[in-house]
């Protein structure tokens, strides 16, 4: 049910790479755009397009933005990595820290690694790069898994 709300199939644009996107585009994951996914070295790459929609006064990726982007990414993530399905978990904690100014237009990218797995949790770290910009943030976050209906629990 909860991957109905979203597409992820592969993106005939992008070779390698499965477009994750809301359904619904009245939602808030709507203003980031499709996200592009891909899993390297057990690791997930996450991509989205900054537009002027993005961009602070200063012409950079606004930090909320890039607060949105991250949490948005952990599920984006967690999908690719084969641990979680969409929709099935809500974020505990998110931790960011501001390094450096994302530029518009150019593709920015999420790193994500899944630290550790439990039962009810998914604890996860990531840094978002943009081409020739090593670090524009880091962050962490804890999700927590949804409880599934009683009609699939074992």
């Amino acid at each position: 049910m909860a991957d109905s709300l979203f597409t992820y199939d592969d993106d005939p644009a992008l070779p390698g790479w499965k477009r994750w996107q809301l359904r619904d585009d009245t939602r808030f994951n709507a203003f980031l755009g499709p996200l592009h996914v891909r899993i390297e070295d057990g690791a997930a790459r996450v991509r989205m397009l900054p537009e002027h929609q993005h961009s602070n006064m200063r012409e950079n990726v606004h930090g909320g933005a890039l607060l949105g982007f991250m949490d948005v990414a952990l599920f984006a993530a967690a999908r690719g990595l084969g641990v979680l399905s969409a929709g099935g978990a809500v974020t505990l904690d998110l931790s960011a820290q501001f390094i450096g100014g994302g530029r518009i237009g150019e593709p920015l990218e999420a790193r994500i690694e899944l630290l550790r797995e439990t039962s009810r949790m998914l604890f996860l770290r990531g840094l978002i790069v943009q081409d020739d910009t090593p670090v524009i943030a880091s962050f962490t976050g804890t999700l927590r898994k949804s409880t599934p209906p009683p009609s699939l629990r074992s």
